[in-house]
């Protein structure tokens, strides 16, 4: 039975917020900015405000030099020189401060490539916390959103992808990519408003 909107019941104590790379880097002018994500923000600092000690952030960290990385990572970041840690700083890694200021009890789980499993940390963390529900919010929709939602799938999380706290700097492949969710991934994503989130996770 649905529950406010939700198709397999309402949000319960085994839940986790995972919110994706909202960080300066995104936000601020350059390269990699996103434009969506100061529309979406207040939405999360919604969520995140209400339920801290359930939320945990992950942070994209770049290679830390032009060239750096293994295989095509290699060529990533020779095309993406100056995105490295060396031309950006490390500054422009950290979280928007509207974010920040709730670690703790908010945790951080650092990750050096799209996906946050290949490295352990955050699998260990939502292990430990007894976590089968992910509600999904971040950026972007059709890259770290993305990855971080496939590998969600394939452990077996019940993932919630809030729909109006996502952002990509693509309209286009943010939509085509929110049609894939809905269409092929039914069973394992359901993609609500935050309104919906907040009345449904008690």
């Amino acid at each position: 039975m649905s529950a406010a909107g939700l198709t397999y019941g309402p949000l319960g104590e085994h839940c986790a917020h995972l919110c994706v790379d909202m960080q300066r880097l995104f936000a601020e002018p350059s390269q990699w900015a996103t434009p969506w994500i100061t529309r979406v923000l207040p939405r999360i600092v919604s969520l995140v405000e209400w339920k801290a000690e359930q939320t945990i952030f992950t942070r994209f960290l770049p290679a830390q030099r032009p060239g750096a990385g293994v295989g095509t990572w290699k060529r990533y970041y020779q095309r993406w020189a100056s995105m490295t840690i060396d031309n950006i700083g490390p500054e422009m890694t950290e979280l928007l401060p509207q974010l920040s200021c709730f670690c703790p009890p908010a945790q951080v789980i650092d990750k050096h490539i799209y996906s946050p499993w290949p490295e352990g940390r955050l699998q260990a963390l939502l292990a430990e916390r007894r976590v089968d529900t992910l509600v999904v919010t971040g950026g972007e929709t059709d890259v770290c959103v993305l990855a971080t939602v496939l590998g969600a799938i394939d452990i077996g999380y019940r993932v919630v992808l809030v729909t109006d706290a996502l952002c990509s700097s693509s309209d286009a492949t943010h939509d085509a990519l929110m049609t894939v969710y809905r269409q092929r991934f039914a069973q394992q994503v359901e993609t609500v408003e935050m309104e919906t989130v907040l009345s449904a996770w008690s």
